[in-house]
């Protein structure tokens, strides 16, 4: 008679133990407390196991990283001195991500050197990282490109060649660059392609430097089936007031807005502001340590409203994230399952709003299509002057200006708080340590005390400059 899983077990065919994983990788899907496969780890895993080349349409929160993740570092042989996998990705904020994730699957592999190589930081230490050359390099077409050309970097070696987010890297011009070192790859490596989307221009690159893919698709219901989707008419002159409106109305902890055009991602954050709201601004026309902040402050709850264009987004890795609105209906359908995919995910709860001008209809049509259900209508009414009632960010950022460098470490930081500042543990939040620079989530009411305390006491035995942000 054979067993039945409960629901608390993982299906056989769904287990992680499953699969032909060296005991070593299998000890970093436990410690990241992965049980069950995702659709698009079950889909795609077993044939990039296999040495397979694959073509991958899935969401964000789909668990795409995972399954790329496991199957290049199940070919590292760590003894072996010589890059061996390369992962392009859009976007500084995602090789980031992609890298740390790659580094938490990778924690059951001794000696195994991981290097994240993106444009927006000091060339000189990367030259220096690649005196000796690492297994993995996580980077962005751009600064790759460079790389090679300085010959610093070499890929004579590489055996999966990833391309993750393939369709915003073409929409930000990486194609040339893109081909460039796809070029300096061998002809015998394995590629592995994920978009979100696949326009031609993904299917043409996919034909020049993919050999007889996999095709694996994951849709929207896959990822994020607890999406509550509602659309809300009102004319463009009034989106920011209805935007206001549903912010007080539904109160979330963390909302991203999404803008089609980058010169309306300020004005929206700006008009936030005015109105109180802790809403901060993302686009590709930032400084990267502008970047690097805003992500810190929202990933850390002390921004409770991030206004982003798409390519400034990916690579967004925020947990619980309740709320996604359109400030605009999106130009394509697969843009739109993109976005509201940031929320509900993991089987949570999530909403997801779209104010849209009586213009857009066509591309309301286009998402019902897309999504094979008509939409569902909300009534909000605009508001008129400045609400009362604006939720504050639970959470303030204090910056130190100190990091690895100076051999800070998140205890360090915790030790000050509790020890000279006086804080309870429970009202320090999340810490990033930079290279020069580190930040802290402290809770809001707390803030101007701990910045006091810190600025006349000491960390590590030192004084370090200390500014709320």
């Amino acid at each position: 008679m054979t067993d039945t899983p409960t629901p608390s077990e993982p299906s056989a065919e769904l287990a992680f133990a499953h699969l032909d994983l060296p005991p070593a990788l299998l000890q970093g899907v436990d410690a990241l407390g992965y049980d069950r496969m995702t659709p698009v780890q079950a889909q795609a895993l077993p044939a990039i196991l296999d040495g397979r080349d694959v073509i991958a349409q899935a969401p964000t929160g789909s668990g795409k990283t995972a399954a790329f993740g496991l199957g290049l570092l199940a070919r590292i042989d760590p003894s072996r001195i010589q890059t061996r996998a390369l992962v392009l990705c859009p976007t500084r904020e995602l090789a980031d991500q992609v890298g740390k994730q790659l580094r938490r699957l990778a924690v059951g592999i001794p000696n195994l050197k991981l290097s994240i190589l993106c444009g927006g930081m000091s060339l000189g230490p990367q030259l220096a990282s690649l005196e000796h050359d690492p297994h993995v390099v996580v980077g962005t077409p751009g600064r790759i490109q460079e790389l090679l050309r300085k010959k610093a970097l070499h890929l004579r070696g590489v055996q999966v060649l990833v391309l993750d987010e393939a369709d915003r890297m073409l929409d930000m011009g990486f194609e040339e660059a893109i081909r460039e070192i796809v070029g300096k790859t061998p002809a015998d490596r394995q590629g592995l392609l994920f978009s979100a989307t696949f326009p031609d221009a993904i299917r043409s690159v996919a034909a020049d430097f993919l050999r007889d893919p996999v095709e694996v698709s994951v849709g929207a219901e896959a990822a994020a089936p607890a999406i509550d989707q509602r659309f809300v008419e009102v004319e463009a002159s009034r989106k920011t007031q209805a935007l206001a409106t549903l912010l007080v109305q539904e109160r979330p902890e963390a909302c991203v807005v999404f803008c089609n055009m980058r010169r309306d991602v300020d004005e929206v954050a700006g008009s936030l502001q005015h109105y109180g709201f802790s809403a901060l601004a993302l686009h590709g026309d930032m400084e990267q340590r502008d970047r690097d902040e805003v992500l810190v402050r929202f990933a850390n709850r002390s921004c409770s409203v991030l206004v982003a264009s798409d390519v400034a987004a990916r690579g967004l890795d925020v947990e619980d994230l309740a709320m996604v609105v359109n400030f605009d209906v999106p130009s394509d359908a697969d843009t739109y399952v993109h976005r509201i995919g940031r929320t509900g995910r993991a089987g949570k709860g999530g909403r997801a709003f779209t104010l849209v001008d009586p213009r857009e209809g066509t591309r309301v049509a286009a998402v019902e299509a897309r999504m094979g259900s008509r939409a569902r209508w909300e009534r909000v009414q605009p508001i008129s002057g400045k609400p009362g009632d604006v939720p504050p960010a639970a959470m303030a950022t204090l910056r130190i200006d100190a990091g690895r460098t100076d051999k800070l470490r998140p205890g360090d930081i915790v030790g000050a708080l509790t020890g000279d500042a006086g804080l309870k543990a429970d009202m320090i939040g999340k810490i990033d340590v930079f290279a020069t620079r580190s930040y802290v989530a402290v809770a809001r009411r707390q803030a101007a005390h701990a910045v006091a305390r810190l600025r006349e006491g000491r960390i590590k035995g030192k004084r370090f400059r200390v500014n709320p942000l």
